[in-house]
């Protein structure tokens, strides 16, 4: 009874660390067409099948200024937040490749106008900064804007803060990674000398969010970077035989589970368990990282606009 107890209090506690926002509801039915989804036969581990069709996720990292652990990781004063890396996970049908697409924050675009959760919406702004839409309209205004500039369907979406992601890092014993040019950047406070590193989740952190100590300083020498994490990440978590080691694996849920914030879709433990369960077969070397192709916007050096027609290839590439 006590075990059994115990393991109620673990899952709940899991369950309930997850945020959730009901964007399906949010936006209607003006949105690109879902794919289409097919089961799996029934394995051992879950009662019905699990899905194998093909899945677009966008996954945002957010500066969230809220909580003392926010802030001293650099997240800023107390209110507001940016959407501080943007990437458009598309998992082939068969879920055993991917591709993680990188959209700089610093891209000009088209924002649409967005539902606000106090009722009404936002205007259409035209030529506005691609982060713009977190910030003005959270999670709802992100998916929505990324839909309109991909015409691709987001079927979930996953929000990771600055403190969620450190203690997700250190949760799995830190990260390694390689860096071909030293770093020094004041901004992040990072200081890294090339070559080889194991860094610890406030390194890991400080890593994503460097831009001032590479290459032109912009947004785009800090996604090669987040790029090289996301690969690194991988690596780590299927090196660790995670089911082997229970402890560990209640630490990474509960890292990984702290700071998230879902769509409904996602919203529990058992769907999450089930998102994993049916990606089982995805290996860090079956996943391309790109980055949209964007090139020095006429009005603004210091930004980008979608180069066609390669952008309008690449996300015709993931419907």
């Amino acid at each position: 009874m006590l075990g059994s107890a115990a393991v109620g209090w673990v899952y709940w506690h899991l369950d309930h660390n997850i945020k959730s926002v009901d964007i399906n509801s949010a936006l209607g039915d003006d949105r690109p067409a879902p794919a289409m989804t097919t089961p799996s036969p029934a394995d051992s581990v879950s009662a019905s099948p699990l899905p194998t069709g093909s899945l677009n996720i966008l996954v945002l990292g957010s500066d969230s200024r809220s909580g003392k652990a926010n802030k001293e990781l650099g997240g800023g004063d107390s209110s507001g937040a940016r959407s501080d890396t943007a990437m458009v996970v598309h998992i082939d049908a068969g879920r055993t490749k991917a591709t993680v697409v990188s959209i700089p924050r610093d891209t000009l675009v088209t924002r649409p106008s967005c539902p606000l959760a106090s009722g009404g919406s936002t205007a259409v702004a035209y030529g506005t900064m691609f982060n713009s839409a977190y910030a003005l309209g959270g999670p709802v205004c992100a998916v929505k804007t990324v839909e309109s500039i991909t015409n691709v369907r987001m079927d979930h979406y996953i929000e990771i803060d600055f403190s969620g992601f450190a203690k997700l890092v250190d949760a799995l014993g830190g990260v390694d990674v390689t860096t071909t040019q030293d770093i020094d950047d004041d901004k992040s406070h990072l200081r890294l000398a090339a070559g080889a590193h194991h860094l610890d989740g406030t390194q890991a952190l400080a890593l994503a969010r460097t831009r001032h100590g590479i290459g032109d300083g912009s947004d785009l020498g800090r996604i090669g970077l987040q790029q090289t994490l996301v690969k690194a990440l991988l690596e780590q978590m299927a090196g660790i035989k995670l089911l082997t080691d229970p402890a560990r694996l209640y630490r990474v849920a509960d890292a990984a589970t702290a700071g998230l914030t879902t769509d409904t879709g996602l919203d529990s433990l058992t769907e999450l368990m089930r998102l994993g369960q049916s990606l089982k077969g995805l290996t860090a070397g079956r996943v391309r990282t790109v980055m949209m192709p964007v090139v020095t916007a006429p009005s603004d050096p210091n930004r980008v606009i979608a180069q066609e027609p390669a952008a309008s290839d690449l996300w015709a590439s993931l419907r």
